[in-house]
């Protein structure tokens, strides 16, 4: 009895397919149909589309470096402001 269940699993596992497995066998037909610089064309849109630069980083990029600017010039304004400040006296004119 026991016998006739392990052929029988067997029988049925070799035979029948998931949907899974069809699905994914039909999409290589269809990709093995495609001519070769059509799939390379879209190997290559693909690689570009994720080596790209997204909005979001050169956004922070750009302000990264506005700050940086800013910084150097508020740095400079003081420091130029506070000596121009400490030359000048009010007596001399």
């Amino acid at each position: 009895m026991i016998f006739g269940l392990k052929t029988m699993g067997r029988k049925d596992a070799s035979t029948s397919r998931t949907p899974v497995d069809q699905y994914r066998k039909q999409i290589g037909k269809q990709d093995y149909k495609k001519t070769r610089p059509m799939l390379r064309a879209t190997r290559l849109k693909a690689e570009a589309k994720k080596t790209a630069l997204g909005v979001k980083e050169v956004a922070l990029v750009l302000t990264a470096i506005l700050v940086f600017l800013l910084a150097f010039y508020a740095f400079f304004y003081l420091n130029v402001s506070n000596e121009v400040d400490l030359d000048l006296d009010p007596d001399e004119n």
